[in-house]
């Protein structure tokens, strides 16, 4: 058996062949910024970006910069997923529901997300409670939309067994309708996750200029200081990456049942 059979190994390699066109990416940026190809004031070396990053850290400013990031990406997740979870399972077990809101909630759902950002700052101002709306209402959408097919996904033969053994609303929502809306519920909260931390830096470098990495960077672009501005563009992918993984890991680890059974 070669080793690549071993599904540890072959997991190590698929990730390994991942990071090939970020090493290029990588080493073709350091490569125009050395060579001079590209004025490095445009785009400065790695080590200028890194020596930058040594600098706020030193400073203390970074840590300030992500933590203020992370606490509004978490902050608005919670508030629009927990709402999603809520407006969608309504959409899903409510046929009245379905039909008074569904239609105005599938016509909403087209709008750009940024086009909201008049609204959101004349309802709750210009300060940290809009940022945190306008995360949470990009969050919302895609946990709605899932929560919502979940729902009505649940197989009539469950169903069907559910009211032959006569079980309440109650009951037939915990052990039928939502272990059966859990993958789909699942995916809108990933999908959630990736909308927030996307509507975390727009929210931070499209409204009032304040701690985060959107700051960092409006504040990179206006000295045009571009290793700053590349900080936060190699921060965002970074943590985005991180979060991306830490769903993943989290929703494979609560539905691990799925597979056993």
């Amino acid at each position: 058996m070669s080793t690549l059979d071993h599904p540890a190994a072959s997991r190590v390699s698929r990730r390994l062949h991942g990071l090939i066109p970020v090493l290029a990416l990588l080493a073709g940026w350091e490569a125009a910024s050395r060579s001079g190809l590209v004025d490095p004031k445009l785009l400065p070396s790695l080590l200028t970006v890194a020596g930058r990053a040594g600098q706020e850290l030193a400073e203390g400013r970074l840590a300030v910069d992500v933590a203020a990031s992370l606490a509004r990406d978490i902050a608005g997740f919670t508030i629009g997923s927990l709402a999603g979870i809520l407006v969608g399972l309504l959409l899903g077990l409510s046929r009245l529901a379905d039909r008074l809101i569904g239609p105005s909630f599938n016509a909403a759902k087209q709008i750009a997300i940024f086009a909201w950002i008049p609204l959101i700052s004349v309802w709750f101002g210009v300060g940290e409670e809009a940022k945190i709306a306008f995360i949470a209402l990009a969050a919302f959408t895609p946990v709605v939309v899932n929560t919502w097919e979940g729902a009505r996904a649940a197989p009539p033969k469950l169903a069907e067994v559910a009211r032959v053994l006569e079980f309440g609303r109650w009951r037939t929502l915990r052990l039928v309708t939502l272990p059966a809306a859990l993958p789909a519920i699942f995916a809108g909260l990933h999908l959630g996750l990736i909308n927030a931390w996307l509507a975390t830096v727009g929210a931070e470098y499209f409204m009032t200029v304040g701690p985060g990495i959107g700051g960092l960077m409006t504040e990179g672009r206006e000295h045009f200081h571009m290793d700053l501005v590349l900080l936060g563009v190699l921060l965002l992918g970074l943590i985005g990456l991180a979060l991306n993984t830490l769903a993943t890991r989290l929703e494979a680890r609560a539905l691990r049942w799925r597979r056993r059974a």
